[in-house]
């Protein structure tokens, strides 16, 4: 269950106009600070990302489940019921026992998936497999949606990890 402060986050995402894999961000975030306080764990940063996919797909998000052709069936067919749930098109079938059976498993796997380190991996292993056309159309839809300040404070960001690099 994800916290009140977090889907806050999320609508005012929508508010400002973000795109709706922004406002799942948020869950995301959330997912990764939960790791990385040792509330559980997960076997892979891929999937540390998927289950606050799903929490943001059960709160509401619109965020509809990926393609056919880009993961496995059983995945598309969770997140389409997640997907469901969170637009009001069915009501969420409660399982309490698998519930508290996946926390248990969980909570056992590694805290290391959260790291920088682990979460800069798997963000380059994403960006490689996008071309170089899309990804220069996300910097700049990012630039148009992300507002004077934060545009400035990400400049001077650049700024300082250039400098960093050079020396």
């Amino acid at each position: 269950m994800p916290r009140q402060e977090v889907i806050r986050k999320a609508r005012q995402d929508k508010r400002a106009g973000k795109s709706a894999s922004t406002q799942a961000g948020e869950f995301v975030k959330d997912q990764i600070d939960k790791i990385r306080k040792g509330k559980h764990g997960a076997r892979s940063t891929k999937q540390a990302i998927a289950i606050g996919l799903s929490e943001a797909r059960r709160a509401g998000i619109d965020l509809p489940p990926p393609r056919k052709e880009s993961v496995k069936k059983s995945t598309r067919r969770s997140a389409k019921y997640a997907y469901e749930v969170g637009q009001g098109k069915c009501t969420p079938k409660r399982r309490p026992r698998v519930s508290q059976a996946v926390e248990k498993v969980l909570k056992k796997e590694p805290r290391s998936t959260a790291s920088r380190s682990a979460l800069s991996k798997q963000g380059k292993r994403a960006a490689s497999r996008r071309t170089a056309a899309s990804r220069s159309a996300a910097a700049r839809k990012a630039s148009r949606t992300k507002g004077a300040k934060a545009r400035s404070s990400a400049a001077k960001k650049a700024a300082r990890t250039r400098a960093r690099r050079r020396s």
